[in-house]
């Protein structure tokens, strides 16, 4: 087992830098901790899955801080989600989160998307347009299928298969009806073989289409800039919250508080004594 752990572990760091556009050190930080980590974790083999322990790893680390702590955790969690999707069936056991202070979402101007999307082609464009207009986590963009698509809503089933519709933009709804009369999709909105595209390939497309304009972006910043532009547009946050799948609006609220950061800060700018001492 542990030979197969090295094999996938390869081909995560691989695909972190490859199609998530990951640095060198950032992929090295990661290595770094799933080589710590799994010389503490139980691997218990049962019929239909493989466990994962944890505890033995989380008693190692319980006196470092829960910010780091946090981030450990994270990157096993990555990890086991990249080897379930190469076909290794495994559950985390004692994966509970650890409580850190939130940190405000760094969101992408409305101007870097446009500016993103004109170098686009068609499959591109559309990526980046049903991301940015319906706030879709890429988890939930890789699963969408066409029956799910109607000519102003689209019908999402999000976490612990909850499902809401989000309206459909008009200008998405062209993307979408010019996309599917170029590529011949069977099933889901992005497909390559008949297959659909996974979470990877869809991540390394917004890696590669941000790139040319000089931006690291992920697809779950395009989310950030979904809600927070509805917020600062003063659409209602229950709203908001209903439109992104959140199950607490305390989740969404993180977004209020960027709003009011950004508006401290336009503010600041453009008074005459923002920037200057009395």
């Amino acid at each position: 087992m542990k030979k197969s752990i090295d094999s996938y572990k390869r081909k995560f760091l691989d695909s972190l830098k490859r199609y998530r556009g990951y640095s060198e050190l950032t992929v090295k930080t990661y290595a770094d901790v799933l080589d710590e980590a799994f010389q503490f974790i139980e691997i218990i083999e049962e019929s239909q899955h493989i466990v994962w322990n944890l505890m033995p790893y989380r008693i190692h680390i319980a006196k470092l801080n829960a910010k780091t702590i946090s981030k450990k955790l994270s990157a096993i969690r990555s990890f086991s989600e990249f080897v379930n999707e190469e076909g290794l069936h495994v559950t985390l056991q004692a994966d509970e989160s650890i409580k850190v202070a939130k940190t405000l979402p760094k969101p992408i101007s409305h101007g870097h998307i446009v500016a993103a999307i004109q170098k686009c082609n068609l499959q591109e464009k559309l990526l980046v347009m049903m991301l940015y207009t319906l706030g879709l986590r890429i988890s939930e963009l890789a699963s969408l299928e066409l029956k799910d698509i109607s000519d102003e809503w689209i019908r999402v089933i999000g976490k612990g298969n909850k499902q809401r519709d989000i309206p459909l933009l008009q200008n998405t709804r062209a993307v979408i009806d010019e996309y599917l009369s170029v590529f011949m999709v069977k099933k889901f909105l992005f497909e390559k073989n008949g297959e659909r595209l996974s979470e990877n390939s869809l991540r390394y497309m917004i890696t590669k289409i941000f790139r040319r304009v000089a931006l690291k972006v992920t697809p779950h910043q395009l989310r950030h800039s979904y809600a927070s532009s509805l917020l600062n547009a003063g659409a209602p946050i229950v709203d908001v919250s209903e439109l992104l799948g959140h199950a607490s609006m305390a989740t969404t609220q993180i977004y209020t508080k960027l709003g009011s950061a950004l508006k401290q800060q336009n503010y600041n700018k453009a008074h005459p004594l923002g920037d200057s001492e009395c």
